[in-house]
């Protein structure tokens, strides 16, 4: 075991580790230990009983440990390495912030070529700066190649390098994407009057969205503060733009100080397509951004997500520290307000997954079309036609883009050939279908008895997860004269149903949320 890039004379700084973090590393190692005391008994093992000195050469490994020592003369062990490191004890502790160590954040003038700051570390550790080498603690990424030509200007510099922290454990990694995930500055600092009242948070869930698809401990600190934002939709650009302002008398993360910065999704999206970040304003509780966070996105998707808005302290050694979040329904929202408005931080409310009724929107048409009504005889029998158009917000189990299709049948038959569904649609949570089920046989009268059922599901791997469903009967729970647990339609699906009995060869427009709460039947 072996490090490479690591001088004799230094050690690494392991300090943000704990004591029980650390007693496992030195367990591996010691295991580490007995594996080389095992290995040199069977090479004193092979010494008594090998004659042939070439083959014992070989069969030892000491031509390998030659050509190694001729390459590595001034390399030390790694577990050597490690286990100095844990053993010694700084006389002063502080504070090391990871943009500093990593990508070299600079928020001062330096004097020389070093900044006064690092001037104090290099005399507390007994260190020189030359150990502490970005590129073995960060390997440069090609995408980080492309991020540093996209941002020249020293402004956007600046913003990229503060935004590498992890909050909770996430399914997508908490590095900034290329496509905008970045706050973009507002050109002028935007002077306005700040309205005394703040805006009710639209939580129509009764807690925080976010809280379905995130874990961790989100009680560090007392929630409290406001935060100034408003929204813009670009119909031009089909953008959503959210304005950050300012946040004020946020709670204190640190011996009364926090490094702020704004986190936003639109959910249900919780991939890293759908995160966005301002910029960390170090030592303040009263921040001001004034950047733009901006979602390409269509102005009909925006009824079903919803924005959520966080405010977290940087934590450069560890995990960041929530300080609070304001969740807003879009499609609650009045677009003509495009004023920044106040609104408090909320702490993080459990939401319980069973405690979701819907699961976003579907938009379908639907039509029915009677014996001989489109001339010629034609159609043969009666005919339901359902055209699948898309799915809006879908909002998985897991969060995030999902892949998806949809399934229906025509109760009361289940049979295979009364079941027909769309192509999977992938990596969206607003997938487009485009997809037309007919189905034959009917007459006016049975479909006064009949049902359609369309479901969605989730394709993750080998399985499939329903996300849930629309019933669209007449809704009198009987069919063909007896009591059955399908016919649950709501009113809304009652509507569709029965206007298109009422009006043949019209096609029903219509969007309908797809509830969780359908009544199971036999299969």
């Amino acid at each position: 075991m072996s490090m490479a890039g690591q001088r004799v004379d230094s050690t690494l700084d392991l300090s943000h580790l704990t004591e029980e973090e650390q007693s496992s590393i030195l367990q591996v190692l010691q295991r580490d230990l007995e594996l080389r005391h095992l290995d040199e008994g069977r090479i004193r093992n092979l010494e008594q009983t090998e004659k042939n000195l070439s083959r014992l050469r070989l069969l030892s490994g000491e031509w390998f440990s030659e050509e190694y020592s001729k390459r590595h003369r001034r390399w030390t062990s790694g577990s050597d390495l490690i286990r100095a490191s844990i053993r010694h004890r700084k006389t002063k502790s502080r504070d090391v912030n990871l943009n500093e160590l990593f990508i070299g954040e600079k928020e001062e003038t330096p004097v020389n070529g070093v900044l006064p700051e690092a001037e104090g570390r290099q005399e507390e550790s007994g260190r020189s700066e030359e150990n502490l080498k970005p590129d073995l603690l960060r390997p440069e990424t090609p995408a980080d190649n492309v991020l540093n030509h996209a941002n020249s200007s020293p402004k956007k510099e600046c913003e990229t390098r503060s935004n590498g922290h992890s909050e909770e454990p996430e399914e997508d990694s908490d590095s900034d994407s290329l496509n905008g995930s970045l706050a973009e500055p507002d050109p002028a600092f935007v002077k306005t009057s700040i309205s005394n009242g703040s805006l009710q948070s639209s939580y129509t869930l009764g807690g925080s969205m976010m809280s379905l698809f995130s874990s961790g401990d989100f009680g560090a600190v007392e929630v409290r503060g406001r935060i100034q934002y408003s929204l813009v939709y670009d119909n031009h650009r089909e953008e959503l733009q959210v304005k950050v302002y300012r946040c004020e008398d946020i709670a204190s993360a640190r011996k009364n100080r926090s490094d702020p910065y704004v986190k936003s999704y639109l959910l249900p999206d919780k991939s890293h397509h759908s995160k966005k970040k301002t910029s960390v304003k170090k030592k303040t509780l009263n921040p001001v951004y004034d950047q733009t966070l901006r979602y390409k996105v269509r102005i009909g998707e925006l009824r079903s997500r919803t924005l959520n808005l966080s405010v977290w302290h940087a934590e450069p050694l560890g995990r960041n520290v929530f300080l609070g979040e304001v969740e807003v329904s879009l499609g609650l929202w009045d677009w003509t307000c495009t004023e920044p408005l106040w609104q408090d931080l909320q702490p993080r409310v459990h939401l319980s997954p069973e405690s979701i009724s819907i699961r976003g929107n579907i938009v379908l048409s639907i039509k029915f079309a009677p014996e001989g009504s489109e001339g010629g005889g034609l159609p043969l029998t009666g005919e339901v036609h359902i055209w699948l158009k898309e799915a809006q917000g879908l909002l998985s189990k897991k969060g995030g883009a999902i892949d998806s299709f949809v399934k229906s049948f025509i109760l009361p038959d289940v049979s295979r050939q009364s079941g027909q569904k769309t192509r999977v649609v992938k990596h969206s949570v607003s997938p487009t279908y485009n997809h037309t089920m007919v189905y034959d046989g009917f007459q006016s009268s049975d479909l006064r008895e009949a049902c359609a059922e369309l479901t969605v599901w989730h394709k993750d791997g080998l399985k499939t997860d329903n996300l849930g469903g629309v019933r669209l009967s007449c809704g009198t729970g009987q069919s063909y004269g007896e009591v059955v647990s399908w016919m649950d339609s709501t009113e809304d699906e009652v509507t569709v149903w029965t206007s298109m009995i009422e009006n043949p060869n019209r096609w029903i427009d219509t969007t309908l949320p797809i509830r969780t709460n359908l009544t199971q039947r036999p299969v």
